[in-house]
């Protein structure tokens, strides 16, 4: 209909005049709403039209907007524009189909690599006494403070975790045995086994944004959301307000079931199972004795929900956005997806601080090897290198307004549909983020 009603107005206007602008379309315009709109504004205007060379045939005839395809995503404009509506500072161009990450990696310095003991012990000297001041914050403040203690706390022991990352990926020091013992006592507190996540993280890394291989989060897939009505209200549920806490589903389905691993995993993984288990059956009793259940809540529950947090918010800002695919293995590329499909964003600076720059991502999945106290200098070399290829955001509520309202159900052509448009009756959850979330950037 709309593009009949086009039709009909090119003709009627002259031929100087068919110079048509682009009718950008909303994420959640539905063509028949779209097609009304066109109906009601081209009407009008050819009205208005008839009338004026009716009265006065030298009067000029202005052209109208109507709905054209999207640019590419190749057109610096489109991406300017895709930027600043999904709350990025910039939407990198598409990286070469024969760049590969070989290409990129050799162009990063070699000093970069180096483990420095003394920075990587200086890591842990950090999370250790931020750490303690937040729990001596924890005892001393008051209950209307104690939200910001936890928010701190929280914080901290994220620096924990991102310690025992660097141990995972043989970047925190050269003795091999050392980095295991560090990594798994890092984790303890996080009641996070250490091997297990080590083995699951190591496939995240070789199968970044592809879709069914890769081990963190994934679009949903169609015919999940539609197998069951209950299992789609916990799926809208989990990928809508209660996304920031993912995490903590994702530890449980990953981490404790050793049906997911290989039979050369099985040892490794329950000694690091024992450790999680001894350290609940021990530490947890103990705090119970020292403070009670409330002080459990107040001492370890509250910071370890502030840790999900970050987990959850750091890894879903590093990977999702609405032009950024996820792609089948037989279309998969390694560098496209380590450096076209990773997300590097600002934070304020003590939480970069406190977690050690693993918001500085890019470098970390052009080589996980770089470790944490590096990622900035290797992160300016891609920029120097690679820089128009690059996604770059500054943490912001536009920013997870897209990524909570937008990005949820698997789309070849669009990426992601969000599942108001699948679902609009069951999406009460999604309708009221995007209601009541801030729009600023």
């Amino acid at each position: 209909m709309a593009s009949r009603i086009a039709d009909s107005m090119l003709l009627f206007m002259g031929p100087h005049q068919r110079s048509i602008p682009s009718y950008r379309v909303g994420p959640h315009c539905s063509p028949g709403m779209l097609c009304l709109k066109l109906e009601s504004i081209l009407g009008k205007e050819i009205k208005h039209r008839k009338c004026s060379i009716s009265m006065k045939r030298s009067k000029i005839v202005q052209a109208v907007a109507i709905p054209v395809a999207p640019p590419p995503i190749d057109s610096a404009e489109y991406r300017k524009q895709l930027a600043e509506s999904y709350g990025f500072e910039q939407i990198g161009e598409p990286l070469p189909e024969n760049v590969t990450l070989k290409d990129v990696i050799d162009t990063i310095p070699k000093k970069v690599f180096e483990i420095d003991d003394v920075k990587a012990w200086k890591s842990v000297l950090i999370s250790a006494t931020s750490y303690a001041l937040g729990l001596f914050m924890i005892s001393k403040a008051p209950w209307y403070l104690l939200p910001l203690a936890w928010a701190w706390t929280g914080t901290a022991i994220t620096g924990f975790f991102v310690i025992g990352h660097d141990c995972a990926h043989k970047s925190f020091s050269r003795n091999k045995l050392l980095e295991d013992i560090v990594g798994t006592l890092a984790f303890l507190p996080l009641i996070y086994p250490y091997e297990p996540w080590r083995f699951k993280h190591d496939r995240h890394h070789a199968k970044t944004n592809m879709l069914s291989e890769d081990t963190a989060w994934h679009p949903v897939l169609r015919e999940e959301f539609d197998s069951s009505p209950t299992l789609r209200k916990a799926i809208i549920y989990g990928y809508g307000p209660i996304r920031p806490w993912m995490s903590i589903a994702h530890w449980l389905m990953w981490h404790f079931d050793l049906n997911k691993y290989r039979p050369n995993e099985i040892k490794r993984v329950k000694i690091s199972l024992a450790c999680v288990f001894a350290f609940m059956a021990i530490g947890w009793p103990l705090i119970i004795y020292k403070t009670g259940v409330m002080g459990w809540i107040k001492f370890w529950l509250m910071p370890w929900l502030g840790y999900h947090f970050w987990m959850s918010t750091f890894t879903m800002v590093h990977h999702t956005a609405p032009h950024i695919p996820f792609k089948s293995s037989d279309e998969w590329n390694a560098a496209q997806a380590q450096l076209n499909g990773t997300v590097h964003c600002d934070y304020p600076r003590w939480i970069e601080i406190l977690c050690h720059d693993i918001n500085v991502h890019i470098p970390h999945h052009i080589s996980p090897r770089i470790p944490s106290y590096n990622l900035r200098a290797a992160h300016q070399s891609l920029q120097e290198n690679w820089g128009k290829y690059l996604n770059e955001a500054r943490w912001n509520w536009r920013l997870m307004k897209t990524i909570m309202t937008v990005c949820h159900v698997y789309n070849k052509e669009q990426n992601y549909v969000a599942f108001d448009n699948l679902a609009p009756e069951e999406s009460q959850p999604i309708v009221f983020l995007r209601k009541v979330m801030p729009d600023y950037a």
